[in-house]
């Protein structure tokens, strides 16, 4: 634990913040002085730092011990909110564990023991089962994106993690939906509700139905992508294949694009956000599996390439444009011969006009292998590509500094010269190697 634990001011003025929204404001005050409290908002209004704020307030700077645990249903999830708590500064230590990278790393991490411990089920109850750390100072207990995590096939899971907390005196449940009934094994009494999901926050989305001529559609996104031109967006599908369909006749047609679905590698999935997060492209192909909880910056678009199967999901994908008070369009793309769910209104946009806006990738991703680790910061990596790489100030894109290396946005048509000229460069006494993601 770091010497220096920052007060609530000190914290929102380190991550730019003036002042916290309604609904932040409301929920630290109801969450610092309830024992049971559910969060209902809409996807992208800042429920993680809502509950973080007052869980930092009731964390004992003396103990040695993990003081509150969060539970999350995605590795993307569990990385956000550890990401969030850095960016905080807290002075308290946290990590995150989760499945897909070796569980020896998750022991090295937890050997002295962080105040916030964030993870998904599955690998929460493996570190229960083998006793890597200890559960008696764990007082708070946050179900993020409860309705997700206490579905049918983490029960048993989130059974096995709750009955093996014997001191929580807190339990806050946070979802921008409010389609589950929360089963007893949580122990919430008496909840306090606080529910921004109606009459709150006044939605700007658009939802615009296009009808197919043909069943795969394909021919049908291309011009509803050719007509939103060149602006960040998501395109939903239900499967894994049909992933693969949209992204090799996308990259046919030269549109830019990354890809994320829970059958890829943890790694390959981050770096697909990554990119996507720095412009590297504005396209993301997506199963539900990006409708909630990830980081990712305010959308222009999301296009159901293949209709939502529940209406939460619907709410969920829709979530992630139009969010706070901005303006967001929703495209759905209808087989003529396909019956919408009653859940989806009919809105026909019967004329596309194509954007003259290219779909041209006009930055790319560079890898530093440097990171946290090895004393790095983002002002030596902004200092590595201005002196030595000979960027101009407005050439430098979006840098994510990662526990041992780096991500940089960098003009595409300087990308190679940018390697050539840095690669195995010295940073901070360390030889870093630069290349492509």
């Amino acid at each position: 634990m770091a010497n220096t634990i920052k007060d609530q001011k000190e914290i929102l003025e380190k991550m730019g913040i003036k002042e916290l929204n309604p609904m932040q404001e409301e929920a630290s005050q109801v969450i610092a002085t309830n024992t049971n409290v559910v969060l209902l908002s809409p996807t992208g209004t800042g429920k993680t730092l809502a509950f973080l704020l007052p869980i930092i307030d009731m964390l004992n700077m003396n103990s040695k011990e993990v003081q509150a645990l969060i539970l999350v249903p995605s590795r993307e999830l569990a990385i956000q909110i550890e990401q969030v708590v850095r960016e905080m500064g807290t002075g308290y230590k946290t990590n995150a564990v989760y499945g897909g990278r070796p569980f020896s790393k998750d022991k090295i991490e937890l050997k002295h023991e962080p105040a916030i411990l964030i993870g998904t089920p599955g690998r929460v109850s493996d570190h229960l089962r083998r006793e890597t750390f200890s559960v008696n100072a764990i007082k708070t207990l946050v179900l993020d994106e409860f309705d997700k995590s206490l579905e049918v096939g983490f029960e048993e899971q989130m059974t096995e993690i709750i009955d093996a907390l014997p001191s929580i005196e807190k339990r806050i449940l946070t979802s921008a939906t409010q389609q589950i009934e929360i089963p007893k094994f949580v122990g919430l009494k008496n909840p306090k509700h606080i529910n921004y999901l109606d009459g709150k926050k006044k939605s700007q989305l658009q939802i615009k139905t296009i009808n197919s001529a043909s069943k795969d559609k394909l021919e049908s996104l291309k011009e509803v992508l050719d007509h939103i031109g060149n602006k960040p967006g998501i395109v939903f599908c239900n499967f894994r294949d049909s992933i693969q369909r949209v992204s090799d006749y996308l990259t046919q047609n030269q549109i830019g694009h990354g890809c994320f679905h829970g059958g890829m590698e943890q790694q390959d999935r981050e770096r697909s956000l990554i990119k996507f997060r720095n412009g590297t492209h504005n396209i993301i192909v997506a199963t539900d599996l990006a409708a909630r909880g990830l980081d990712i910056p305010e959308l222009n678009f999301i296009i159901h390439y293949q209709l939502p199967l529940k209406e939460e999901e619907f709410t969920h994908r829709n979530g992630r444009t139009a969010r706070m008070n901005a303006a967001g369009n929703a495209y759905v793309i209808k087989w003529v011969k396909e019956d919408l769910p009653d859940f989806i209104e009919l809105d026909e946009l019967k004329s596309l006009k194509s954007n003259d806006a290219s779909q041209d990738t006009l930055w790319e991703t560079l890898f530093v292998s440097g990171g946290r680790k090895d004393k790095i910061s983002k002002g030596d990596i902004a200092g590595l590509f201005f002196k030595q790489g000979k960027l101009d100030k407005d050439e430098l894109g979006a840098i994510e500094l990662k526990q041992d290396c780096c991500f940089v946005s960098v003009p595409a048509a300087k990308a190679n010269e940018l390697i050539t000229l840095l690669n195995n460069t010295k940073l901070k006494k360390k030889k870093v190697r630069i290349k492509l993601v």
